[in-house]
């Protein structure tokens, strides 16, 4: 029984790295996004994305959505945003009758995963019965009660609020993800991806059905023996001056659980406590905490996260995965003509560089041995020397 429970979990778990394979073409710097709205998922929390306007955020969780093949709601909030554009209009021929009753169809209370785009410039009307949403998954407006199948809310905006209450509401996300445009070194492949970009529906590779296969899966999980390990790290990080809410820290273990089921464990380890980090409610505290639990989350991998769970460590064995699907994507996008050789040499010469800065001969997985070795070829075939010469 437990065999084929374990067997119809990895095969959910496949289903939804293809589907985050898929939603990541074409996005650059995005990868870790669309990673974490799925570990959310599976996790039954919430994610707030906090970047510029223009930097590919709504598109991102539009991308794996559709691919998710969950039902999607999406809107832009202002500061005049009526209730019922978002959960819907009130149905007049029952008002008629004294019964406050509203129409959800096709609102957010019917969405599977949604995408609220400057999420706190809402109402105070629009954030109460969000919360209700959030936390309970209920939807309560007059007479109308309703059980919500929300998966994930993901919610934007340019900054964090300074408003107490606000924050207050901004807690109830529990993962947080800072984007910024997109690094000078990959512009060539922000425009390339950008001209290609095609719109219209992408045909779903996973299902809600394998979501809630890796919920129940996660849900089920002991986490007794990764609590000392979770226990310390929350020391570590308030010895840092890192404070976090109580309720954070509990719900925490929901996300080790999510990614241990998306990499196909049956039991957490401490490969799955990168997701600590994520948790973390400001861009300096996860940048000061990424580096207080170093060692801690050097065991840190996931084959279905691959992006978030090395930006989450920095972890060997997940930068080494990242370097490993990146290099060979590179050498596979060798241009034919003339012109592109030079941009592509320089990423492979990049490439180099971040392989001999990451690993050591004796640390270097066998894999990013072969990788490497590929690199210096080509290199050395273009008349140029691999910088530096070798690992240290």
């Amino acid at each position: 029984m437990e065999h084929r429970i374990m067997s119809n979990t990895r095969s959910a778990a496949d289903q939804v790295r293809a589907s985050i394979a898929e939603a990541c073409v074409g996005l650059v710097d995005r990868q870790t996004l669309v990673e974490l709205v799925v570990l959310c998922a599976v996790a039954g929390e919430h994610l707030l994305v906090i970047g510029e306007p223009g930097t590919a955020k709504s598109e991102a969780v539009r991308r794996i959505a559709r691919r998710l093949g969950g039902r999607y709601f999406e809107y832009l909030i202002g500061r005049f945003t009526e209730p019922t554009e978002i959960f819907g209009p009130v149905n007049l021929r029952k008002l008629k009758e004294g019964i406050v009753e509203t129409e959800t169809t096709g609102m957010l209370p019917e969405a599977e995963i949604a995408f609220l785009d400057e999420v706190f410039l809402g109402s105070t009307a629009i954030l109460n019965t969000l919360l209700g949403i959030l936390n309970e998954r209920t939807f309560r407006r007059g007479h109308t009660v309703l059980t919500c199948p929300m998966r994930v809310c993901v919610g934007a905006a340019n900054r964090l609020p300074d408003d107490d209450q606000l924050a207050a509401f901004a807690d109830r996300f529990l993962v947080r993800v800072f984007v910024e445009p997109v690094r000078d070194s990959a512009l060539e492949e922000l425009l390339s991806g950008g001209w290609a970009l095609k719109a219209g529906a992408d045909r779903p590779l996973a299902s809600m059905a394998d979501l809630d296969a890796l919920m129940k899966t996660a849900y089920a999980m002991d986490l007794a023996p990764i609590r000392p390990s979770l226990a310390h790290a929350v020391r570590l990080l308030r010895s840092a001056g890192i404070q976090w809410s109580d309720r954070r820290i509990v719900r925490v273990q929901r996300l080790i659980a999510a990614a241990a089921a998306l990499a196909g464990r049956e039991q957490p380890t401490e490969a799955d406590l990168w997701p600590i980090v994520f948790a973390l409610t400001t861009d300096h505290a996860q940048r000061l905490g990424r580096d207080v639990l170093r060692d801690l989350l050097a065991a840190s991998e996931n084959g279905s996260l691959i992006e978030a769970a090395a930006e989450g460590s920095s972890g060997p064995l997940a930068r080494g995965a990242k370097i490993l699907r990146e290099g060979l994507a590179t050498l596979a996008e060798r241009p034919t003509a003339a012109e592109g050789q030079n941009a592509w040499r320089l990423r492979v010469e990049g490439l180099a560089r971040e392989i001999d800065a990451t690993f050591t001969p004796a640390t270097m997985p066998e894999g990013i041995a072969s990788l490497r070795t590929e690199v210096v070829s080509v290199l050395q075939a273009a008349g140029q020397d691999p910088h530096p010469p070798g690992p240290a």
